[in-house]
């Protein structure tokens, strides 16, 4: 979000997000269209015990929670007119989303989702799997999973533990199940009920069953191949998926040639999903070019085809594959089940797996239409980027930026199969992009703890290891051989396999998770970012942001087992100590809670910062909170004060509170002003300062309306909008202030409609009109 014009640059990039030809907004007098369907919920999770288990709530917050307890029946329906055009406006959460249509979620469940049909005809033996979160203790180590239906009667589930709280109960699993029979056009219902420790009923892994996949790949007249049949019985697979219902073997291996010789760059990756009782497999086929420390990295031009159980599923001529790029294709033998899962939204967010989105926002139709028209074309085919934009350094307010992107938000907020569609296919091209370093090794994404000398920047004298002797840059590209449209940037970076991975549990999406959260570490350079550490300090504020939440989110839903957990774990240890040094622990820090580092204070001949970028910042840091990270606990009270200080802070005014600058020292040398109320008159200026906060006679000398922050406040990029999901932390973290603050913010009269773009529509957990009360 940067520079001039930026209403202009605002609308185009929500039209060509959604490719709405023209601003999409519902009417407000009347219903959704009949296609609309409301979100599934179960109302199951006491969010205050996740708080209280996780954070340690005080006992008369405890108290506060239980006599003010969380709807347990769903959201209640209102007037499909005013009353719900009113809730679409408020930034507050106030319950107005419309109840679900069609098939609930049967009570008893710890959460549930529902099996929509999308076929014209009655289906049988449908296979499924999906990814869930469950929060603190609800379901503990060991505990069994069964599926409720609507009539009472239990469908067997199988439940593939990967991530576990630190109490041992179940953080996320990979749950998977055969509908016995699912009609043309019905919904079903199904809530996840706990039962009594599982037993073992694993079994053997059925490798057998699912087609032999081969890829064949021509490059300049020379054929070379892999064959996931040849590669089962000369390697040994990686287990993702085991047990009763479905097994889900992994192998991977370089391209061959005719003669057994290896490719140096090009591999394939197979994942084998096989459904014993549906005689179903799901094929997951990965192209890659991606070889860290391959010499002559370059893109590569070929003739590809993929045949699964010899159907070709596959078949592309002259596709140039970026340097350190992949991509990905799937294929069902027989016929793909035709079903769209809808997860409990509410339980989701409640879990604090996910920020807590305003469930009182309705996305409109015509918006959720728009997404599915969008989706076609080349930014839909291997080494197109979907809906992000493919130059990430650009400037202006963009969809893809927030702690989730547009899309994903609105899939979210919505459950709505298109927005699914777009979120997971832009997902599966987050591989576009050359940030993709694989240990060839290890078989894993290349870590820094094993290479705490290797960077994209600096001299090679920089990479040098001074433990092994050996330097750990990577080898260079040939001239011209590497160009890219696809420019990856830490400052600009969407999320864009986090919540794909929660919702499916596809190892493809955890691994973009990785890819992504290890690049954006090893990137800078060694020197800067006290090598192993991986500190983020050195990038853009805003880099900062972007970064530590994809390490914070790759060490939060990375797998118990696998061996990058610790690398993550570790290096956002390190990360958050930095933090908390230099800024919360140290009594020597600006009074303002401000980040300085990084060419934050690079505005107004280095007096002023993008007060926007500060609030990514803290936005992420209070996501990390969420997650259960306790170091971030304190940096997010230290950080909150500059958000509530901008709103009701003493001797400022909340007009000014979302500028696109914020002055905070007199000049480059000076110390930073010890308060909030100096930093507003540097601000806004003496005779400004001097006025009566939003006053008729404030609006005039700031050229705003009454009610209005400024900064393109009507829109869902402006700068208020930025500073929303921030303050909603901080009136969480800052006591009394924090909710003085929000209060002021919910009642301003020029408010975003986040009904096409809902971004950064997040909202306290506590507090008036909160749904986490």
């Amino acid at each position: 979000m940067t520079l001039p014009c930026l209403p202009l640059r605002l609308r185009l990039a929500i039209l060509a997000a959604f490719c709405c030809g023209a601003a999409y907004a519902q009417d407000k007098g009347k219903a959704d269209a009949p296609a609309f369907v409301g979100l599934p919920t179960t109302g199951q999770l006491d969010a205050g015990r996740v708080v209280s288990e996780r954070h340690g709530t005080a006992p008369q917050e405890k108290a506060q929670e239980k006599s003010e307890p969380r709807e347990k029946s769903g959201p209640p329906e209102k007037a499909a007119g005013a009353d719900k055009a009113q809730a679409r406006k408020e930034p507050a959460s106030s319950g107005a989303r419309p109840a679900a249509k069609g098939a609930a979620i049967p009570a008893g469940g710890i959460t549930g989702l529902v099996i929509e049909s999308t076929a014209r005809d009655d289906q049988s033996n449908v296979p499924f799997t999906f990814g869930q979160v469950f929060a603190p203790g609800d379901l503990p180590r060991g505990a069994a999973l069964s599926g409720k239906l609507a009539d009472g009667s239990l469908l067997p589930l199988q439940l593939d533990v990967k991530a576990s709280h630190p109490d041992g109960s179940v953080r996320h699993a990979v749950i998977s199940a055969v509908l016995p029979r699912l009609g043309a056009g019905k919904d079903l219902g199904l809530a996840l009920v706990k039962g009594a420790k599982k037993g073992d009923s694993a079994g053997a892994p059925k490798s057998g069953a699912a087609p032999d996949t081969v890829v064949a790949i021509v490059v300049d007249g020379e054929r070379f191949t892999a064959s996931s049949a040849a590669l089962l019985k000369s390697q040994k697979a990686q287990l993702w998926l085991q047990g009763p219902v479905v097994t889900e073997l992994q192998v991977a291996a370089p391209l061959v040639d005719a003669k057994g010789a290896e490719h140096p760059h090009l591999a394939a990756r197979f994942a084998l999903r096989w459904y014993g009782a549906a005689k179903q497999a799901r094929v997951d086929v990965v192209v890659e070019n991606n070889w860290a420390y391959e010499p002559d990295p370059h893109n590569i031009t070929y003739d590809v085809t993929i045949t699964a159980g010899g159907k070709r599923v596959v078949d592309k001529q002259n596709l140039t594959h970026l340097h350190h790029a992949r991509w990905r294709t799937l294929a069902w033998t027989g016929e793909a089940p035709d079903l769209h899962l809808r997860h409990d939204t509410d339980y989701l967010i409640d879990s604090r797996a996910l920020p807590n989105y305003d469930r009182s926002v309705v996305m409109h139709y015509r918006a959720l239409a728009a997404l599915a028209s969008s989706w076609n074309g080349p930014k839909t085919e291997p080494m197109g980027v979907g809906l992000a934009a493919p130059a990430m350094p650009g400037p202006g307010g963009r969809p893809d930026i927030g702690l989730l992107p547009g899309w994903g938000a609105a899939y979210l907020l919505s459950m709505d199969a298109r927005a699914k569609r777009v979120t997971l296919g832009t997902a599966d091209l987050a591989g576009s992009w050359p940030t993709h370093y694989r240990d060839k090794r290890t078989g894993l994404p290349v870590s820094l703890m094993d290479y705490p000398y290797m960077t994209l920047l600096g001299r090679s004298g920089d990479t040098r290891n001074p433990k092994t002797g050996k330097q750990e840059a990577f080898p260079p590209c040939r001239k011209d051989m590497c160009k890219s449209p696809n420019k990856p940037d830490i400052s600009h970076q969407p999320n864009l396999a986090y919540l794909p991975y929660l919702v499916t549990g596809d190892h493809y999406y955890l691994e973009e998770l990785q890819f992504w959260a290890m690049y954006n570490v090893f990137s800078s350079n060694p020197g800067y970012r006290k090598a192993v550490q991986g500190l983020l300090a050195p990038e853009q504020v805003r880099g900062q942001a972007w970064g530590l939440r994809s390490l914070g989110e790759a060490a939060y839903i990375t797998p118990d087992g696998h061996p990058l957990k610790r690398h993550f774990d570790t290096i956002l240890d390190s990360n958050l100590a930095w933090y908390n040094a230099t800024y919360s622990s140290n009594p020597a820090a600006n009074k303002l809670g401000v980040i300085v580092n990084g060419y934050s204070v690079g505005y107004k001949d280095k007096t002023a910062l993008a007060p926007w970028q500060d609030d990514f910042f803290t936005s992420v840091v209070g996501h990390l909170a969420e997650l259960g990270f306790k170091e971030a606990e304190p940096l997010l009270k230290w950080k909150a004060r500059f958000s509530i200080g901008r709103m009701v802070g003493d001797d400022a005014c909340w007009m000014a509170g979302a500028n696109y600058t914020y002055t905070v020292r007199t000049t480059s040398s000076a110390p930073f002003f010890a308060s909030i109320g100096e930093a507003y008159a540097a601000t806004v200026g003496p005779e400004v300062a001097g006025l009566p906060c939003a006053s008729s006679q404030m609006a005039a000398a700031l050229k705003q309306k009454p009610g209005d922050m400024g900064g393109y406040a009507g829109e869902p990029a402006g700068f208020p909008s930025n500073m929303q999901p921030a303050l909603a932390y901080a009136a969480d973290a800052g006591g009394e202030a924090g909710r003085k603050a929000w209060a002021v913010f919910a009642a301003r009269s020029v408010k975003p409609d986040y009904g096409a773009s809902p971004q950064f529509a997040i909202v306290p957990r506590r507090g008036a009109g909160s749904r986490s009360e």
